[in-house]
């Protein structure tokens, strides 16, 4: 499959799922509503992993490196930044998460020997900046107390987990693991560590039987986190860490496109220049890219 058609999935896929996630908001915690996600998500990868190539034989190093991209991936990472909206508006977040440029790029040359290209470097500041435009009214009245900058550090630490799985899942695919068989193995170790932790933090385990609940459960466990993680990890491979994680600046911006023509949300001359920040960061940051 061609990189730019993995790019447009991982964007479409993730900007449109903040609808799906309102869906999930109500009668269940939000950590087992994530935990149920990336149970349901294993399921259907592992489906997925038979009928297209099988599972690949895996060694008990191999099982401890995708336990550890499932633990930062598909559980530390939503931990946290679940954890992080109870005080921080959703734009805010979107600006630490946006961070995730910077910090691929930095973890690619610790970890994995890449050279840090200045050029992504630039386009990753460029966007970052236009995500803050494009969030500039939450920023207005914003207040730093305690909790807000507790939550700001929390946000970071899930920042943190997203970048260090995606430094596992490039070194797993480095290793000749086949993405489909890493992920169902990642998203059920993910999925079996949020559930360990709402039990020790004595949340009540349920699901909502609305179809509505169920619906949404169902998109982001396949579309929202089979697909597009699927999508993401081979690009990854394809155009490097730093590159791929430009798509974290860019679905906020789909996000947006449609609460414009579903919701109220209301273009600026701010939220545009930022829009163009962004469009721009991603022009750079995708010269010379890999096809």
């Amino acid at each position: 499959m061609h990189s730019a058609l993995l790019y447009a999935a991982t964007v479409l896929f993730w900007g449109t799922s903040w609808i799906a996630i309102t869906f999930q908001l109500g009668n269940v915690d939000p950590l087992v509503s994530v935990a149920h996600r990336m149970a349901l998500a294993a399921v259907l990868c592992a489906l997925l992993t038979l009928f297209t190539q099988g599972f690949a034989r895996l060694s008990r190093r191999e099982h401890a490196w995708i336990f550890a991209q499932g633990l930062l991936l598909f559980s530390g990472n939503y931990l946290f930044i679940y954890a992080a909206t109870a005080d921080l508006s959703s734009g805010l977040v979107a600006v630490v998460f946006s961070t995730m440029v910077i910090l691929n790029a930095i973890g690619g040359a610790l970890f994995l020997g890449m050279p840090i290209n200045p050029t992504v470097l630039l386009g990753g500041v460029l966007g970052m900046c236009g995500v803050a435009l494009l969030f500039l009214p939450e920023f207005e009245f914003l207040s730093w107390s305690d909790a807000r900058l507790r939550a700001l550090g929390i946000c970071f630490l899930g920042t943190l987990c997203a970048s260090g799985g995606n430094m596992i899942a490039a070194g797993n695919l480095r290793r000749g693991l086949p993405v489909l068989t890493c992920n169902s193995w990642g998203m059920f170790y993910g999925g079996a560590t949020l559930y360990l932790v709402a039990l020790l933090l004595g949340i009540p385990i349920r699901i909502d039987p609305d179809p509505e609940y169920l619906l949404s459960l169902g998109y982001l466990a396949f579309f929202a986190t089979v697909l597009v993680f699927w999508a993401y990890i081979s690009l990854i491979g394809r155009i490097g860490a730093d590159r791929a994680a430009y798509t974290t600046l860019l679905f906020p911006v789909v996000a947006l496109v449609i609460s414009s023509i579903f919701e109220s949300y209301s273009w600026t001359l701010w939220s545009l220049a930022g829009l163009l920040l962004v469009i721009g960061g991603n022009w750079l940051a995708m010269r010379g890219a890999r096809a």
